[in-house]
């Protein structure tokens, strides 16, 4: 079977046996089209191929290699797991092989996780003006709306409250696409949702991101650039052993926390943590429109004398 999909601009093609059953939320980021940037062919096998190139990363569930041409190779596991479910191969810059075992077949359709973790996507989108957030994503007032911090400190929790009292609609509980065209920042939906169940494919320019912390007194503030580069430096899915990847990361970062406001939400759970967080935005949104405006009075004031 050949299928295609596509998250931000980036579309990548999959050919795989039809034992092999695909998660449901990919279906949802299908597209037609002739070409695609990247292809991955899959095979299911019963013994996985040996890894080629030089180590140069060794976990209990992830191995890396990397040949002479630059090419990487990954064994890929579970925690816990004696053996690798998965190897991973690149053969050329636009295609990988990916050889599935057999016994874990059903591993690999039932987790989400798990079967993108064969694609390696944030390494394709290393190479593009994208970085990978780990988020709970949601729509607000037209607008993307991202709520970033550690697993387990209330991303979804503070979305559903959101949800509750301001209306607003969750797109993916778990990560957003971010994509950067020169100009301007858009949040994009992602084929994998976590234990939160929710995953669209929308694409909406980023209002603001919100680094949440657990409080007992609702606190919130704007970060300065460098707080939240920092901040947001351990959310963002990284090949930390791949220089080049890397310092294309920190740099988009770095472009990301210049253009985007970033703030920080010191919360419980509560509705008085969404009106916290709406009066330091609405305050914020007030201070830029009064700059905005005294800086358009002082331009027609210059116009006007030199007229």
């Amino acid at each position: 079977m050949e299928k295609t999909f596509q998250t931000g601009s980036f579309s990548f093609r999959l050919r795989f046996p039809e034992e092999l059953v695909l998660p449901a939320d990919m279906e949802k980021f299908a597209v037609e089209k002739e070409s695609a940037d990247y292809t991955y062919t899959i095979t299911i096998v019963d013994t996985l191929p040996e890894a080629e190139g030089e180590l140069l990363v060794n976990r209990v569930n992830l191995q890396v290699f990397r040949n002479g041409e630059g090419l990487e190779s990954r064994l890929i596991g579970v925690k816990g797991e004696e053996r690798p479910y998965a190897l991973y191969r690149e053969t050329a810059q636009n295609h990988a092989q990916v050889f599935v075992g057999r016994w874990y077949l059903d591993g690999v359709a039932k987790y989400e996780v798990v079967f993108l973790s064969l694609l390696a996507l944030e390494r394709r989108l290393s190479e593009r003006p994208c970085l990978i957030l780990h988020c709970a994503y949601l729509e607000y007032q037209g607008r993307a709306m991202l709520f970033s911090a550690p697993s387990g400190t209330g991303k979804t929790t503070q979305a559903g409250l959101w949800e509750q009292y301001r209306g607003s609609r969750t797109v993916n509980g778990d990560k957003a696409l971010l994509e950067y065209d020169g100009k301007t920042w858009t949040a994009n939906g992602w084929p994998v949702c976590g234990t939160s169940e929710v995953c669209e494919n929308k694409k909406l320019p980023i209002g603001c991101i919100v680094m949440l912390s657990q409080a007992k007194l609702n606190q919130a503030w704007r970060l300065r650039p460098a707080e939240a580069f920092t901040s947001l430096y351990g959310q963002i899915t990284m090949n930390r052993w791949e220089r080049e990847g890397l310092v294309k990361n920190l740099d988009l970062l770095e472009r990301l926390v210049g253009k985007v406001p970033i703030y920080h939400l010191a919360c419980d759970i509560s509705e008085d943590a969404v009106k916290t967080l709406e009066q330091e935005l609405m305050r914020d949104s007030s201070e830029e429109a009064a700059a905005a405006a005294f800086l358009q009075k002082n331009a027609m004031r210059k116009m006007e004398k030199k007229a």
